[in-house]
């Protein structure tokens, strides 16, 4: 293959569109801008999505789902991901060195999600009832880590 042979495929271009050269060609009289309006004219502005004044499309649909503020700064972590933590004493800065948890949480918890063969000490680490029954029949411990306080 050489670079002056390369071309677009069979159909992928076609040729641009001659508008106001009369009905015969198709594209006469308003070359295809419909009548009248901001549309129409040469240098009429208008922004994207904009519907002539009619309720654009994006904002007539429902809005949905719910994105929450907090949530870049919790992090979930399943009871299997501790196996690639070092150590004994698991802390928020050894999860965040492992690369297990993003680097702006400030909360984590621990989830019940697989096995944990070796016993292990969260501080400072939320965990749900179940992974802390797992956590201390592998030996391990869970120290008191205080929950964030909910608003009223």
């Amino acid at each position: 293959m050489r670079l002056n042979t390369l071309a677009p495929g069979p159909g992928s271009k076609k040729p641009r569109l001659r508008v106001g050269r009369g009905a015969s060609a198709g594209q006469g009289k308003t070359c295809g801008r419909g009548v009248k309006g901001q549309r129409a004219r040469k240098g009429g502005y208008h922004k994207v999505g904009f519907e002539g004044g009619q309720m654009p499309l994006q904002r007539r649909m429902p809005k949905v789902g719910f994105r929450s503020a907090i949530k870049a700064f919790r992090a979930e972590v399943r009871l299997s991901e501790l196996a690639k933590v070092g150590g004994t004493t698991i802390d928020i800065a050894a999860l965040k060195a492992a690369n297990v948890v993003p680097a702006q949480a400030s909360v984590v918890k621990v989830v019940l999600s697989g096995t944990i063969d070796r016993a292990v000490t969260l501080k400072g680490v939320l965990a749900t009832a179940g992974a802390r029954a797992a956590i201390e029949a592998a030996g391990g411990r869970v120290e008191a880590a205080e929950a964030p306080a909910k608003k009223s």
